[in-house]
């Protein structure tokens, strides 16, 4: 008896993706197809490349994109009046602070913001 039944199907989602994408002609004309890869991009581990490639194609981590979002909001709550909304922006903005918390590099992380330390929070997402 065999006991493939307790070995998962293997799926290959990624690669299903690409290969409908090739099907449908999205392979067709990409930027520099044909030419030899510079020598750079043999230097260095995988992740350095996927870094080089993702920064030269414009792309943002989701964690940058969030610590811009947070510097806004410190802002904008920095400059208001205080009002009875402001405790409930307050807890919103540290949920995006404990997203970005949990995205990106440790040593980036930053502590939440309570009223009380608003102006120093401003110096901190600068």
């Amino acid at each position: 008896m065999k006991d493939d039944y307790f070995i998962p199907p293997y799926n290959d989602l990624m690669g299903d993706i690409l290969k409908k994408h090739t099907a449908e002609g999205g392979m067709d004309n990409l930027k520099g197809q044909g030419k030899p890869l510079s020598q750079e991009y043999f230097s260095g581990d995988t992740f350095q490349h996927f870094q080089r490639i993702a920064k030269d194609a414009g792309y943002k981590p989701h964690w940058l994109k969030l610590q811009h979002d947070i510097r806004d909001e410190v802002m904008a709550i920095a400059a208001s009046p205080l009002s009875a909304e402001l405790e409930t922006r307050i807890d919103q903005l540290n949920s995006k602070i404990f997203a970005y918390n949990q995205s990106c590099p440790p040593p980036m992380q930053k502590g939440s913001v309570s009223l009380a330390t608003i102006q120093s929070a401003i110096e901190r997402w600068q």
